[in-house]
């Protein structure tokens, strides 16, 4: 068995949806999203044994999301934190979909998504198109479809 070309995942085939205050929108200005959970360990010694063994004693969810410069929706999230104290958390849901591809789809939620910041201002005669990147944590996520097995 190998696997088919048209199984590969386009990377332009997708959607990015979130959910702020209630309120479900299109991230239409995603360029991409990136999302890693990262473990935490701890080594643990034993008699008996010389070597170094690895419990997992936790994890960390990380990730960037890369967006056209053309929503105000994060530099608000920005002032208001900066204004109130009120930090924002929120869902996005990362859908893979290619049409192509006989594996189906899959459907990812991030839970309790924080940014670590935004770019509040932005002008560079040097860009065609401006862009900015945005790094965030976040504390849950649910599968909520996944990929089929890969098929002869």
């Amino acid at each position: 068995m190998y696997m088919k070309a048209r199984d590969a995942i386009s990377g332009r085939e997708g959607t990015l949806y979130a959910t702020i205050d209630g309120k479900v929108f299109e991230v239409a200005e995603c360029k991409s999203i990136s999302a890693k959970m990262e473990k935490k360990k701890v080594d643990f010694r034993a008699l008996g044994y010389r070597g170094t063994q690895h419990k997992a004693t936790g994890w960390d969810g990380t990730g960037q999301l890369v967006i056209h410069y053309a929503s105000s929706r994060w530099v608000k999230m920005m002032v208001d934190y900066a204004r109130t104290g009120v930090d924002q958390y929120f869902k996005l849901q990362v859908t893979n979909d290619d049409p192509t591809a006989e594996i189906g789809k899959q459907r990812l939620t991030l839970i309790d998504v924080n940014l670590n910041g935004a770019e509040l201002a932005k002008l560079d005669v040097e860009s065609d198109i401006l862009d900015q990147s945005m790094d965030f944590t976040f504390s849950d996520m649910v599968l909520n479809e996944e990929f089929s097995e890969l098929k002869d």
